[in-house]
């Protein structure tokens, strides 16, 4: 909600609002339990980040793509 709130009130500015999912992620968190590298975890977050001009904003992803509201 707070997304898709955010992107709204921004919709007018360069800025993008995205949500990600980072996986089950091997960190200190969980004992290094995940199954994923900080690494690969990381990716989505990081290609969001990096996203171009025309990009997204008010999305929840996660390494397969968008996921559905």
């Amino acid at each position: 909600m707070l997304t898709v709130q955010l992107a709204y009130e921004l919709r007018d500015t360069a800025i993008k609002v995205n949500s990600a999912d980072p996986g089950y992620t091997a960190t200190d968190l969980n004992g290094h339990r995940g199954h994923q590298t900080i690494r690969e975890g990381a990716a989505e977050a990081v290609r969001l980040a990096l996203l171009p001009d025309g990009g997204p904003t008010g999305t929840f992803s996660n390494s397969k793509g968008v996921v559905p509201w």
